[in-house]
């Protein structure tokens, strides 16, 4: 069956015009409950005299669909960009607050700043008015956006990695915890690149056998 798909509205960044606020960035991550991999996330701030035709919440678009508006996103949007968290940094900090730091680095990496951030759930430690949503993805335009280039992003670099870890399925599931992640972390070991501090993986022998360089995935 299809998917589901809710388009989103410009309402939450029209009001922000209203208050005077003159730049307003959408920000969401993407890749929070993976198994294997950096969250990502992205910011965006759109430009009201250029819509972009077809934004939703990304998990509810097929990969062609989501690609394709995510070339609308770079051509028609002021300033865009992506930020992550690597596993290092999850495993240490937790991956809430990995999620928060990827959001902040793509707001930090755009060409313009922002002075008011619309963001999927949660706030980020950054000194500009900002606006937690939830489900903002499936609502609000500019995290809707940004939640799609986030996700082209992190899916291209999954692709990416299931070239060096063939033997795992990443350019199928993403890194996520399916039965076929699961079946082939029993089987290989995880990778250097996998989440040590999440269930399965968070176990002793597991984090012993990486420790002392016995599994990178290539066994």
């Amino acid at each position: 069956m299809p998917k589901s798909k809710t388009r989103c509205r410009s309402t939450e960044e029209r009001a922000a015009r209203a208050l005077g606020y003159q730049c307003i960035a959408g920000v969401d991550e993407v890749g929070r409950g993976c198994l294997f991999g950096p969250v990502f996330a992205a910011a965006v701030v759109l430009c009201p005299d250029r819509p972009v035709r077809g934004l939703a919440d990304s998990k509810m678009l097929e990969r062609e669909e989501r690609e394709e508006i995510a070339v609308s996103i770079r051509k028609r949007a002021i300033t865009c960009a992506v930020g992550a968290a690597d596993v290092f940094e999850i495993d240490h900090i937790n991956i809430l607050q990995a999620s928060r730091l990827a959001m902040k680095r793509a707001v930090e990496r755009l060409s313009v700043t922002p002075d008011y951030l619309l963001i999927d759930a949660i706030t980020v430690d950054l000194p500009m008015k900002q606006k937690p949503m939830i489900k903002g993805d499936a609502k609000c335009q500019s995290i809707a956006a940004a939640s799609i280039i986030a996700k082209v992003a992190r899916d291209q670099a999954m692709r990416e990695w299931d070239v060096v870890f063939p033997q795992y399925g990443l350019a199928r599931h993403k890194g996520y915890y399916t039965a076929e992640h699961i079946a082939a972390i029993e089987e290989y070991g995880p990778t250097w690149l996998h989440r040590y501090t999440f269930a399965p993986i968070a176990q002793p022998a597991l984090a012993f056998e990486a420790a002392a360089g016995g599994s990178d995935g290539s066994s």
